[in-house]
Order: C-alpha cells, then sequence, then structure tokens
C-alpha cells in the first residue's frame, strides 16, 4: 500500500523533511519577545519553502503565513488602540494567540500530519 502523502515528484529526502516547519514555528514562538522580527523571517522562510513542499508540509506554510498576516493585522489594531488603553491588553492577547496557535501546528506537524484547516483564523 502506497502512502498518499508521499509525492513522486518531490525527491524522498525532502518528503518527511519537518526541519524548516519546525524552525519557521519557532521563529512565530520567538517574535513574541523579539517584536516580531523573527515572525517576518519565519513567513519569508514559509513563503520560499512552500512552492517545493508536499501538500502536507504545504499546509503548515499556508498555516505560518496566515497566522503572520493575521498576526501583523492584529498588532496594529491593537497598536492603534493603546491610545484608549485596551490595546496593552490586546497586545498580550495577540502573543498568547501566536504563541497557542504555533504550539497546534507544532504539534500537528511533529505528528506528521498536515494541519486540518490553515485558513482558519483561530486555530
Amino acid at each position: 500500500m502506497t502512502d498518499p502523502l508521499v509525492d513522486p515528484a518531490v525527491p524522498s529526502k525532502l518528503q518527511d523533511d519537518k526541519s524548516l516547519p519546525v524552525i519557521v514555528y519557532a521563529l512565530h514562538i520567538a517574535g513574541v519577545t523579539t517584536g516580531g522580527f523573527t515572525c517576518l523571517i519565519g513567513a519569508i522562510i514559509a513563503y520560499v519553502s512552500r512552492k517545493d513542499a508536499p501538500d502536507w508540509l504545504a499546509s503548515h506554510y499556508q498555516f505560518q503565513i496566515r497566522t503572520f498576516w493575521l498576526a501583523l493585522l492584529f498588532s496594529v489594531i491593537s497598536l492603534i488602540l493603546t491610545a484608549v488603553g485596551v490595546g496593552v491588553v490586546m497586545l498580550v492577547a495577540v502573543g498568547l494567540w501566536l504563541v497557542v496557535r504555533s504550539i497546534v501546528g507544532l504539534s500537528t506537524l511533529l505528528k506528521g500530519q498536515p494541519y486540518p484547516m490553515p485558513k482558519n483564523w483561530m486555530l
């Protein structure tokens, strides 16, 4: 029985190479303390790597790219709302959301599964 996740067009060495997606998830988590700079690096890696990845890894890259853009959007909104006072609380919530989302994605990746709904806003 053949594995449906194996793409014959991708060399077998790269089929199960989870190192880059793991690095991107780690960069997203580190982005909470670096002001988002490492998230940008992770998004660039995900953009570059997704085109050559098998479908199951491409779902993780898509999830990571979407995580970056949503975190950026929520952070900008939070920064604007700091003038009102609620923005600081929202920035903390965005950081927590980013960490939880990255840990859930990392957990799915380490199980060798594609991310089930990479275009979802929450998890």
